[in-house]
């Protein structure tokens, strides 16, 4: 056995939780290699620096974390989605001791390899049966899929990601097993395009258990909803097979919950964002929703001020919000991607004016926020607890995913415990968060 100390690597991951997925199984892999990890730049052998490529901003940010990290430590390896187009990372820091692409799990852990190389005591076993994981103990991202067979002309995710490359169900399945086993109270399904899974590999079957899935979103649903925790869908497209799975939600055996990236509701727009599905029909689909589920909580993001967007299209938008009432919504000021062919339509939106139809859309649905959670007040929900300070607690609704809805903040008699699910009977609300008893 190696007597040298093992070496020690640091880590910070940006952008999307797809990112922070792969942050965990880089991580995965190096512990069970014997590497430690550094909560400090300068205490580590190396640091990973895993980026977000997908807006300029997000970019600037990446090239500010690999700045820290050179100044404080010295030996710093790039990956991620910026690590695809890495000549403005060279450029910049032309000392990176390595650059590499999204989701190269292989070539990350051999530069590391390289940098540090690894002290290993195969007598000692290192990684929980689940993996290392960066979100609480509670919570866990579940990735199905990599990439994007989508070309929105707004998205460079294709190119720096590929096509759409779906895990055999059998594959997810048993992660997610694990993942229940070691104490995770909810999975939050994510990949570029959920509701498309499966189909780059024809719903191809795999095993799981004593039985065969198909790789296809109802069935890994179905299969998710039989774990006994929260299952949470991200990044669903309103395809017309989407409407199978809402019965699911009203069985109570997945969560009341679509995270759907609308984007918008104009036509024209629509068309010249090349966004997939049947988008004129999703007022119509969202309506029939929520008859089969009543309970449903719909999530979206929008874009306001993208190239040609008229006066007449942010109205169109508006007034669909009014219409639709959906329960969680974001909305962003367009922001040109490098690469990206939106940066050549036109006319170009004045910045003063994507701020103020930015501003117009979120009073819109703040109102429209406003009236829904306080519709909530003297109802009683199931809260998952996310912190806990004795009889002081803050958590979320089935109606809640961690890090981007609101919060329920709870008093209790006795103490609570993160990572357990209350009942709390709201007694107020604003247009975000509510506030409640344990019952």
């Amino acid at each position: 056995m190696d007597d040298r100390p093992a070496p020690r690597v640091g880590l910070v991951s940006l952008g999307c939780p797809k990112a922070l997925v792969d942050s965990e199984r880089i991580m995965t892999q190096l512990r069970a290699e014997g590497y430690e990890l550094s909560k400090t730049y300068r205490g580590a052998d190396v640091v990973i620096v895993n980026t977000c490529g997908f807006l300029d901003s997000a970019k600037a940010e990446s090239l500010q974390a690999i700045g820290e990290a050179m100044a404080e430590n010295g030996k710093v390896v790039v990956t991620g989605c910026m690590g695809a187009q890495p000549e403005q990372i060279r450029d910049a820091f032309p000392n990176v001791f390595s650059i590499t692409g999204p989701a190269k799990y292989e070539a990350v852990v051999e530069a590391v390899h390289r940098a540090a190389p690894p002290v290993h005591d195969p007598f000692v076993d290192l990684v929980p049966p689940q993996g290392l994981k960066l979100t609480p103990r509670h919570y866990a991202y579940l990735k199905i899929s990599e990439g994007c067979n989508n070309r929105c002309t707004f998205c460079i995710i294709p190119q720096l990601r590929g096509d759409l490359v779906s895990r055999p169900a059998g594959d997810v399945l048993r992660e997610a097993e694990k993942l229940v086993k070691a104490g995770v109270k909810e999975l939050l399904v994510i990949s570029q395009d959920t509701s498309a899974y499966g189909i780059d590999m024809r719903f191809q079957e795999s095993l799981w258990g004593d039985r065969q899935v198909r790789t296809k979103f109802l069935d890994l649903c179905r299969e998710l909803g039989s774990l006994g925790v929260w299952t949470r869908l991200h990044y669903v497209y309103p395809y017309p097979h989407v409407d199978e799975v809402i019965p699911l939600m009203a069985e109570g055996k997945i969560l009341p919950y679509l995270d759907i990236p609308l984007q918008h509701a104009s036509p024209n727009v629509l068309k010249a964002m090349r966004r997939p599905a049947h988008q004129e029909k999703t007022l119509e689909r969202i309506r029939r929703w929520r008859e089969i589920c009543p309970d449903i909580t719909i999530r979206s993001t929008f874009i306001a001020g993208f190239p040609g967007e008229t006066d007449a299209d942010h109205e169109f938008m508006l007034d669909w919000l009014d219409e639709a009432q959906l329960d969680r919504v974001g909305c962003f000021p367009f922001e040109p991607v490098s690469g990206a062919p939106a940066n050549e339509l036109g006319p170009v939106v004045p910045d003063d004016v994507k701020k103020a139809r930015h501003r117009r859309f979120m009073e819109r649905q703040e109102k429209i926020s406003a009236r829904k959670m306080k519709n909530k007040v003297g109802k009683r929900f199931q809260v998952l607890i996310d912190h806990a300070d004795g009889a002081l607690g803050r958590g979320r609704t089935k109606g809640d995913a961690p890090e981007i809805d609101g919060s329920v903040n709870v008093r209790s008699r006795l103490p609570l415990r993160v990572g357990e699910i209350v009942t709390v009977k709201i007694e107020r609300a604003d247009a975000h968060d509510l506030w409640g008893v344990a019952a």
